[in-house]
Parts: structure tokens; sequence; C-alpha cells
């Protein structure tokens, strides 16, 4: 008898709890006409507009760029370093007083 009772008792708290953490029903929502336009509105399309036209000559002109693929490669990095530090003995020199003291 005690078990029923207890059983009776949780299932009476189930119960209570559903009802109480239930979402309401209400009646359903009515139609609302739509807002007057809104003048910030068309401003916003404005300039979307206008940022879809500089997006389209920003592919425009990037199409017309050679790409990191299909450049020609600049050599190996040594000589690469080698050409750097000659040009820069050059510039060294020259600033020293001219050109060869040898």
């Amino acid at each position: 008898m005690k078990r029923l009772r207890r059983l009776l008792l949780l299932v009476a708290l189930v119960a209570l709890y559903r009802a109480l953490t239930r979402q309401r029903v209400t009646a359903a929502p009515t139609v609302v006409d739509a807002p007057a336009a809104d003048p910030r509105a068309d401003e916003l399309r404005a300039r979307l507009a206008e940022s879809r036209t500089l997006v389209d000559e920003r592919d425009e002109f990037e199409r017309g760029e050679t790409t990191v693929d299909a450049a020609e490669p600049a050599g190996s990095p040594d000589d690469r370093r080698r050409v750097v530090h000659e040009r820069g003995r050059a510039v060294a020199d020259e600033m020293r007083g001219g050109g060869d003291s040898s």
C-alpha cells in the first residue's frame, strides 16, 4: 500500500511539474500589415548595389594580374641572396666615394 501511495505521489508531482512548465497555447498570431517603407532601407540597398559594382571591378582587375602559381620562380634563395648582397655592396661602395679603389 505504501508503494502505491509513493507511486501516486510521484505521478502527481510529475503532472504538476509538467502543468507548470508547459507552454501556454495562445490564439493564432494575426497577420500584421507591412510597415511603411523605411528610408534607411533604401539607403542600405543603394550602398549594397554600389559595393557590388566595386567588387565586380576588383575581380576584373585581379583577373589581369599574374597569380602566384602562374608566376615564374625567382630562383633559389642562395641566388637571390647573392644578387641582393651584390647590389648592397655596389651601393655601399658608391656611397664611400666612387668605384673600386684597387
